[in-house]
């Protein structure tokens, strides 16, 4: 009887050990073919309206542009109000970020422990500006599915490096981009919620609109694409802090 019972243990243990597997992989590849629709383009060039509102419900408006290239290379540059006119953040390869503060006629590099500080008053942080593939910074785990939608949950592989404890993606079946992400601080409570509408324009589904709640602050931040184009054959000489203090 005890010789049955082993048996049956050893039995279940491998029928469960490929499942959990294939979760795994599963949740990998999820989140590959969400970073390959995020980066699908070899760059582009955007004009951006950001929409600030804050707990009482006032808002401002401000206008930025922004160029990416590849997976690591994004430079966000402020246009209006004249306030706020040439404030820039350029993320490079290997988490290298700079930002730059015309009223300072300098760049500053920002290092690893204030990336979780706003960048210029919106509720996006340096952390979520960076340009990095969610493959290379996050262990997802598939939590659970929909009809329409994979739920994954993203640990930072390096937890030193992030503000988050962790985020939880909610990513579309068929086109396998993002719809909506909760984050949570170190003290794991629930801090933001990142809500982004779909579009697709030519071959690529582009966020035409990102909105950040801070769930703390209750404060928000809306950024609406308000023109675009792709595949322009951007040079590397774009993305370098001597375009940055330009």
């Amino acid at each position: 009887m005890h010789e049955r019972i082993k048996y049956l243990l050893l039995l279940s243990s491998i029928c469960i050990f490929p499942t959990i597997a294939c979760l795994a992989q599963s949740a990998q590849e999820i989140l590959m073919k969400y970073d390959k629709v995020v980066f699908a383009p070899l760059d582009q060039y955007a004009e951006i309206t950001i929409q600030i509102t804050d707990k009482k419900g006032n808002s401002s408006i401000r206008k930025a542009s922004m160029l990416q290239k590849g997976k690591h290379k994004r430079i966000t540059r402020f246009t209006s109000p004249a306030s706020q006119a040439g404030i820039g953040f350029l993320s490079l390869p290997n988490e290298l970020m700079y930002i730059y503060l015309p009223a300072f006629g300098k760049e500053r590099r920002i290092a690893s422990h204030i990336k979780n500080q706003t960048f210029a008053g919106t509720d996006f942080t340096y952390e979520d500006m960076e340009a990095l593939a969610y493959s290379d910074k996050y262990n997802p785990k598939l939590i659970r599915t929909t009809e329409s939608s994979y739920i994954l949950e993203l640990i930072p592989k390096n937890p030193r490096n992030s503000e988050y404890s962790k985020l939880i993606i909610t990513i579309d079946k068929k086109e396998f981009y993002g719809t909506n992400t909760i984050y949570y601080n170190k003290s794991g409570q629930k801090c933001k919620k990142l809500v982004t509408k779909m579009e697709k324009r030519g071959i690529y589904w582009i966020a035409l609109s990102a909105e950040m709640t801070d769930l703390i602050k209750n404060h928000k931040t809306k950024m609406t694409i308000t023109k675009i184009t792709h595949d322009q054959k951007l040079s590397d000489e774009e993305f370098t802090i001597r375009k940055l203090v330009q």
